[in-house]
């Protein structure tokens, strides 16, 4: 059975091969765009955030100060990791899901159920990364709240990672299973109905996030790594479930 690991590493070596290299050229220069964004915008301002977040720290709890600090860097982490792969995957839908299309062909055999047409797939395409801000957003802004309350912070960290493995699995695998007309309920059905693959898709599509650089040349083969795990585990499994 196709593990997350090797899903990632046989859709990395797909999507580099020859007649594939030419669509991933545009998000990668989108993903640097914004990586280097980001990083210019928390190295501004993160002493600042640091001086608020332990000034927030109740006197009864100074001496954890060795033990906060450190979450709340590992707390940032996550959310500008989590943050860039979002933009970088609402901007780069388009791209993403006729990337993901291309992928199905050359390792499944199987054209996408998509018969759209490029424009229509593209503007369909932003269409459901608006979908997917409006069920993210609204469970990110209460990790957020989370973060901050002190004493409950302390299992934010964890939080955040399993709900950014949850929020990568919805994020990529979405891309071949929009190309084969599956609903977002529908997709979350399925994700949730293997919740190991799903979880551990996502897992590491969050660890290589964090590699720098090495991030924005690993996330087309997140894409094409998705569209495998699409077939081995998801394509039938509303129907294997079905009483």
């Amino acid at each position: 059975m196709l593990d997350a690991v090797t899903a990632l590493t046989r859709g990395t070596r797909c999507v580099y091969q020859p007649g594939m290299r030419r669509y991933v050229f545009l998000p990668i220069l989108v993903n640097l765009i914004v990586y280097v964004s980001m990083l210019s915008f928390v190295f501004n301002r993160f002493d600042g955030w640091l001086a608020h977040w332990m000034n927030m720290v109740p006197s009864w709890l100074e001496w954890l100060s060795w033990l906060i600090w450190p979450l709340f860097v590992i707390s940032l982490l996550i959310v500008v990791f989590f943050t860039f792969t979002l933009v970088t995957s609402f901007i780069a839908a388009p791209f993403y899901g006729f990337l993901a299309a291309k992928v199905e062909v050359q390792a499944t055999g199987r054209e996408p159920l998509d018969d759209r047409g490029f424009t229509k797939t593209a503007i369909d395409a932003v269409g459901r990364e608006f979908v997917k801000l409006a069920y993210i957003l609204p469970r990110t802004a209460v990790l957020f709240i989370i973060s901050w309350i002190p004493g409950v912070n302390l299992v934010a960290p964890l939080l955040w990672a399993l709900f950014s493995a949850w929020v990568m699995a919805i994020t990529y695998l979405d891309y071949p299973m929009d190309n084969n007309k599956v609903t977002f309920a529908d997709m979350r059905q399925r994700l949730a109905k293997r919740w190991w693959q799903s979880l551990t898709y996502g897992g590491l599509i969050t660890l290589i996030t964090w590699i720098p650089l090495a991030n924005l040349f690993l996330i087309p083969g997140a894409v094409a790594g998705a569209v495998l795990m699409w077939d081995a585990h998801y394509r039938g499994a509303r129907e294997m479930t079905s009483p």
